[in-house]
């Protein structure tokens, strides 16, 4: 099947469409069903009479957009009525829910004049947190825009006019840094005189371009003074009327700057291209076909091209995803009554200054492993770049605030910890243990310091204040590849070919001069593995922790911190353990590196061990020793093993958490059974420690969670080492790397 008939399908399956509406309170009993209706309704209603803001604590308008349609222009497919514009409105709201995580209604109205719309829209105030105008066809759209600006208290945004405007501001603020020129002197061509080319226009001076170095053209040639005059545009186009001579396209890109096509495909030559001021910026956004094609505006000069498009197959994709989300995200959580000028400004300098950082692994995956560094080819975000949410936002919402048109003052710091926990749970975890790091950062031994990814983490642990990393291996290299990145940081190298490293390997063979290794063999090994150069120091404190794994097997990267650092003074055993995090629970799962068959005291240790890290993470424990047995139910060795732990862990006056078993996964879990069935047990809640009877058992476990259960997964950590050492799993990204060494630090600071 083509794109069309797959896209029929995709919207046909059931349920129809692509939204529904779920309860976000219980509704499983009938005290349930009695506050959330009748009778217990009554009373947030009475709060809300009798004070009005009441309405944003007790129901989801906070967290509501209406975004509403006449369908008068609809995509690349015209006025093609209300009832067939609500898939597009319906697909708005989707990405409102996936980027930003705000809720929606899709308003299809089946009014044509300006004023019943507004009246339409303005009677529904009371509903909504803000308000989305979508595919409205100009001249009406600015009409309805601006009248219900002033008429109504809550965000009204037309996307079509400023998504546009503030995704290719961002692009346009990069584009003039990297060609070295200023906005106030640029020379702009518009193609295209309808909403959003005007709306562009605007915002471009409000960002500091002089209107009158401006030139827009619609399809009958450049919109002149004389055109206005003999009454052949309207009032808006109008506002970018220029005193020159009566001219096409090609006339007014001739010495231009920049060219922004908001018009229709394949009109702009590479003629037309080539008659452009030195390092033109051309942004072809006509869709599906650009202006002029990627290749063509490239191949058309010598010197440097920044080309951006609307279309994904290219670099600098202008796509309004990356504004609409997040402008109404920041300007709810204010509850602000309106978007202005500059909270648009504020998301575009958010969008510019994102650009300019590390991007994460998971977008370069996302878009076919190709290199994205800050560039001509990387002016803006990807789309899919999670962090435009928690940078975009918040600086929304400082604008809003600033500018007077927030309600409600909210702390920045703590706003941009909610936004990274609407991410999922692994990112609100992350945080607790992020901040402790922040608070007394520590040394910590990179040990494939000349690894790609290990100079990125290294750069965002400096650069966030996480920890110092110390990056082991060759300098010229680790200095190169952070020049080839755009890194500008010069982190510490420890190089054992141009360094004295013969201290630690006098060290190493003392600690290993009984376990076969000879003097000269501890200096070698110092000197060309700097697993075992990390490890010792570690041991002699010269560092306070220490990361490997990423280009070794586990087995052979964990080798030689156990045989130097070893396990702490008060237990032997040493465990892998994974934090396994759910949309509202987390879970840690022990062991699943390490301990192949442990025995009933392995398997306390590394309960012990387990409950302490998820403290660190201001988890309180709750254990459960698994099996496939419930409480005696099978009796043979392996069942004994997991009950033998329990009693030594129940007879500790050490242990101060709850523990129990030997109980099967779904008891451990499942709360009605833990608490239904085996009332008797020691936990009042269901297990977030999770303890395995055996490796096999706990690798297999916590990959099936991750995979099928949706779970994101940090580690494993290696609970148990006499210091803060852990192995990362080979191919890790970045995000993974970082996690591993603040959840590191923390170990080191206490």
């Amino acid at each position: 099947m083509g794109l069309d008939d797959d896209a029929r399908e995709y919207h046909r399956q059931e349920p129809p469409g692509k939204i529904a509406i779920e309860t976000t309170k219980p509704t499983n009993t009938q005290r349930d069903l009695s506050l959330a209706y009748s009778p217990g309704v009554a009373a947030p209603c009475l709060d809300i009479a009798d004070n009005p803001g009441d309405i944003f604590e007790y129901t989801a308008k906070g967290n509501l957009v209406a975004v509403v349609s006449n369908g008068s222009a609809v995509l690349g497919l015209g006025n093609i009525g209300a009832a067939a514009s609500k898939p597009v409105m319906e697909g708005k709201g989707v990405l409102f829910k996936r980027f930003a995580d705000i809720d929606v209604f899709d308003i299809e109205l089946d009014i044509d004049s300006v004023d019943p719309f507004c009246e339409a829209v303005k009677a529904m105030e009371p509903t909504f947190g803000g308000v989305n105008l979508e595919d409205i066809k100009a001249p009406e759209c600015f009409k309805i825009e601006e009248r219900l600006r002033e008429e109504m208290d809550v965000p009204v945004f037309h996307d079509d006019q400023h998504g546009t405007a503030i995704i290719s501001g961002a692009a346009l603020m990069n584009a003039v840094d990297i060609s070295d020129k200023d906005l106030s002197e640029l020379n702009i061509v518009f193609s295209g005189a309808g909403a959003s080319a005007i709306a562009t226009a605007r915002f471009y001076v409000s960002l500091g371009a002089r209107k009158e170095n401006i030139t827009m053209c619609d399809s009958s040639g450049i919109i002149t003074e004389e055109r206005v005059a003999a009454g052949d545009v309207n009032e808006y186009k109008s506002q970018f009327a220029t005193p020159a001579e009566e001219g096409d396209l090609a006339d007014a890109m001739e010495g231009a700057d920049v060219f922004v096509g908001l018009s229709v495909g394949g009109i702009v030559s590479q003629e037309m291209v080539r008659s452009m001021a030195a390092d033109p910026i051309i942004f072809a956004m006509a869709n599906p076909d650009p202006e002029i094609t990627y290749e063509d505006a490239k191949n058309a000069r010598d010197d440097t091209v920044i080309m951006a498009t609307g279309r994904s197959d290219y670099p600098n994709m202008v796509n309004n995803v990356l504004g609409f989300p997040f402008l109404f995200r920041g300007a709810l959580d204010v509850r602000a009554t309106e978007i202005n000028e500059e909270m648009k400004a504020a998301a575009a300098e958010a969008l510019a200054d994102l650009a300019r950082k590390d991007v994460p692994d998971a977008v370069v995956k996302a878009y076919g492993d190709d290199p994205l560094q800050f560039g001509p080819d990387y002016v803006i975000p990807k789309p899919l770049d999670p962090r435009v949410l928690f940078e975009v936002a918040p600086r929304v919402a400082e604008a809003a605030m600033e500018s007077g048109s927030a309600r409600t003052e909210i702390d920045l710091d703590q706003y941009r910890e909610r936004l990274e926990a609407r991410l999922g749970k692994s990112r609100e975890m992350m945080r607790v243990v992020l901040n402790k790091a922040k608070s007394d950062p520590k040394r910590i031994a990179l040990a494939e310091g000349t690894d790609e990814k290990m100079i990125r983490a290294a750069y965002q642990l400096a650069e966030q204040g996480i920890a110092e990393p110390v990056l082991l291996g060759d300098a010229d290299t680790i200095s190169q590849t952070a020049a080839e990145l755009g890194l500008s940081f010069r982190p510490e190298v420890v190089d054992p070919d141009n360094r004295d490293v013969s201290g630690y390997g006098e060290r190493l063979y003392e600690l290993r001069k009984r376990k076969g290794i000879t003097k000269r063999e501890a200096n070698d090994l110092v000197r060309r593995d700097t697993n075992y150069l990390g490890s010792v120091m570690v041991e002699t404190g010269d560092v306070d922790a220490m990361l490997t794994g990423l280009t070794h097997h586990y087995p052979s990267a964990l080798r030689p911190p156990l045989q130097i650092v070893g396990s702490a003074d008060d237990t032997d055993t040493v465990a892998g353990v994974y934090m396994l995090t759910f949309k509202n629970r987390v879970i840690f799962c022990a062991d699943t590196t390490v301990n192949q068959d442990p025995n009933a005291e392995t398997l306390a240790e590394i309960t012990r061990h387990t409950a302490d890290l998820a403290r660190r993470f201001n988890v309180e424990p709750r254990a459960a020793m698994l099996s496939y047995s419930n409480f005696g139910s099978v009796d043979n060795e392996g069942t004994r093993k997991p009950r033998e732990a329990v009693d030594i862990l129940q007879t500790d006056d050490g242990v101060d958490f709850p523990v129990d078993g030997e109980m099967q996964a779904d008891t451990a879990v499942v709360d009605d059974i833990l608490n239904g069935t085996y009332e008797f047990s020691e936990l009042d809640e269901a297990a977030n420690v999770l303890v395995f009877p055996n490796l096999e058992a706990g690798n297999i476990g916590y990959k099936l969670l991750q995979r099928l259960g949706g779970a994101e997964a940090i580690g494993p950590m290696l609970v148990g080492m006499d210091q803060p050492v852990h192995v990362l799993q080979r191919g890790d990204e970045v995000k993974d790397i970082v996690n591993l060494a603040s959840v590191a630090v923390v170990d080191a600071q206490e």
